[in-house]
């Protein structure tokens, strides 16, 4: 669960009561200092009152869900659980500015439910060592960041990223791109199903796109690639030896140029389309996915071939590859399958999904696709 934090100790309380009255699910959590209206957020967002010391918590602790303090309090807070822990959740800020400050970090972090991380360098090099630090423990790491770019960034860190992030926002947009980023984060998993194989053919000629990406598949991994938008299959990435040539992890054979490729949960693009920088979605066999970045695309003339499918409920799904015996598409378990020797009758997994789409994204219209 990744989770977004608001800090808003800066706001004006008409600024705070607008931008709280704006709030959706998507946030997680409210940061005011000791002296704020804490209680004027909805139930499904966390009160956090950051305080500068234990005297200040004496007016917010009945009402906050989550009290931070500074970590100069740490011992004495941490030997009073009596007084601070039965009240309220606690945690601990820490400003890491140097090896002594990311060693308190690193053991607030081990320790605690909450800990509250500021980096004073732009290298994520001292995140990673805390994350590394406290991992398989019960503990929460919030970083603190500048933009909704560096979010992204810090909850992605070692794979695992962040447990979440804070961060100021200039307004309710940057609230919203937050809270869009980290249900995103939580919620990259696409519906997978079995779909049978009802025509090969062998069409000829014309350009399919090779997508190389910045990251290596899993051997039960690969892109949702279609014809169609009303339906896709899952293209197996190279990873699978073969005789005559070596393995390339970090590519799919993806298919014609004209194909529709999901790259988010909510969206897909042209094959055509992508380029250095674009971001596809890499899904493996139980739909659980995530994002990739493209590092290159290559397009090339060669001999194609076109997979008809049908999904249980009916619906005629298509894509059109290389024919080549090193093309292959996943089926039910993790089954790889070369392309050319599909057959009426073999099971493939898919995505099905509601016909239109416009520039990418559903859309609630007629759409006849053949």
């Amino acid at each position: 669960m990744k989770l977004s934090w608001l800090d808003l100790r800066s706001f004006n309380d008409v600024d705070y009561k607008a931008l709280c009255g704006s709030l959706n699910s998507d946030i997680n959590g409210v940061v005011v200092d000791s002296s704020s209206p804490v209680m004027d957020c909805h139930d499904s967002v966390s009160r956090i009152a950051f305080v500068d010391s234990p005297e200040e918590a004496d007016g917010c602790i009945e009402k906050a869900d989550i009290v931070l303090f500074d970590h100069s309090w740490y011992s004495e807070i941490t030997t009073q659980p009596e007084t601070y822990k039965s009240q309220a959740e606690i945690g601990f800020f820490v400003h890491v500015t140097d090896d002594e400050t990311l060693q308190t970090a690193c053991k607030i972090a081990r320790q605690e439910k909450w800990a509250v991380i500021y980096f004073k360098d732009p290298t994520k090099i001292p995140l990673e060592i805390v994350l590394a630090s406290a991992d398989n423990t019960d503990g929460q790491i919030i970083t603190v960041v500048k933009d909704i770019e560096e979010a992204e960034i810090v909850l992605g860190v070692l794979e695992k990223g962040s447990h979440g992030v804070m961060l100021t926002p200039n307004g309710i947009i940057d609230a919203r791109e937050l809270g869009q980023l980290c249900r995103k984060a939580n919620n990259l998993e696409v519906s997978l199903e079995e779909l049978e194989v009802t025509k090969i053919s062998h069409i000829g000629m014309g350009e399919r796109a090779c997508v190389d990406t910045c990251s290596n598949f899993a051997k039960d991994e690969g892109i949702l690639i279609g014809s169609y938008s009303q339906g896709m299959i899952l293209v197996s990435s190279e990873t699978h030896p073969l005789p005559y040539m070596p393995t390339r992890p970090f590519r799919v054979n993806a298919g014609a140029i004209h194909s529709y490729l999901v790259s988010s949960v909510s969206q897909t693009n042209y094959l055509s389309e992508l380029s250095s920088g674009h971001k596809v979605l890499g899904v493996n066999c139980d739909g659980k996915a995530r994002e990739i970045v493209v590092g290159r695309m290559k397009i090339e003339v060669r001999p194609l071939l076109s997979i008809d499918a049908v999904s249980q409920s009916g619906i005629p799904v298509n894509v059109i590859v290389q024919d080549d015996w090193h093309v292959r598409v996943l089926g039910p378990g993790g089954k790889v399958l070369n392309v050319t020797e599909l057959k009426p009758g073999d099971k493939l997994l898919g995505h099905t999904a509601p016909s239109g789409r416009h520039v990418g994204l559903p859309v609630k219209e007629s759409c006849l696709e053949k």
